[in-house]
Order: C-alpha cells, then structure tokens, then sequence
C-alpha cells in the first residue's frame, strides 16, 4: 500500500448499473460454476415451470423467482437465458437449484433423428391424401 488517500477510496466503490450495485455473477451462483442436479441442462434442452409452490426451507433468491417468471410456458434453455440478461453458466446453476426443489422440468432435446422421422411420417400423410 502506498498509503495514496484515493487507491484507498477506489478499493471501497461499488459499481452502479441502474440505480442499484453491480452484482457479479460468482455472487449470484455463491461460486459455484455447475448445476448440483444431474439433469443434463443442454442449450436446447426444454424447460417449464411446475407450478409447485415455492417451499418455505429453500435459499432461493429473486434471481432464482425470476426465472421462474420467465417459464409460463416450456421454453428453450437457451431463451431463457437470453431472456434473463444473465450468463448461461449462471442461468444452468439457477436452474439446477429449481429443479432440485422441483421446481421446473427439463425435458433434453429431441434426438437428431426425431425430425427425420417426423418428416418421413407427414411425407407418407401427403402421399396418402393425394391418393385419395
């Protein structure tokens, strides 16, 4: 330390962003840089809300609510994440606590040959009405 009056007072400062302080994104997560539930929590994976009601024992903040407010319907991770304004790393951590607390629901993506099916499938359907 130089013992300068003003490295002093910059150490102290807070950042502001909005008439509020600047929280950093470790501060959101308590540190912690992946999600405590095992669900794969892809970028496309489809998430919703269960409408279970938030339980009284869990340590659940208002970043936490949030995304809860962001779900009224199943929606890609990936959505939410850029609906939140928050780092995706951030937002699979969150999501991982609701879904410990049961929360939300993660359905993984469809598997790449899901669409090829699909389309063979509606092909044979039009095939068919032409046939009629």
């Amino acid at each position: 330390m130089s013992g300068d009056p003003m490295e002093s007072e910059m150490d102290t400062e807070e950042e502001w962003v909005d008439d509020g302080p600047v929280v950093r994104a470790y501060a959101l997560t308590r540190g912690r840089v992946t999600p405590s539930s095992p669900a794969a929590l892809d970028l496309t994976a489809i998430v919703a809300a269960t409408g279970a009601a938030l339980p009284d024992h869990a340590d659940l903040g208002s970043e936490h609510r949030r995304l809860l407010g962001l779900l009224p319907r199943a929606r890609p991770l990936a959505d939410v994440a850029s609906d939140s304004g928050l780092p995706l790393g951030v937002v699979r951590v969150l999501l991982g606590d609701l879904l410990d607390h049961g929360l939300v629901l993660v359905r993984p993506p469809a598997p790449a040959g899901a669409a090829n099916r699909m389309e063979s499938i509606l092909q044979e359907v039009i095939s068919g009405l032409r046939a009629l």
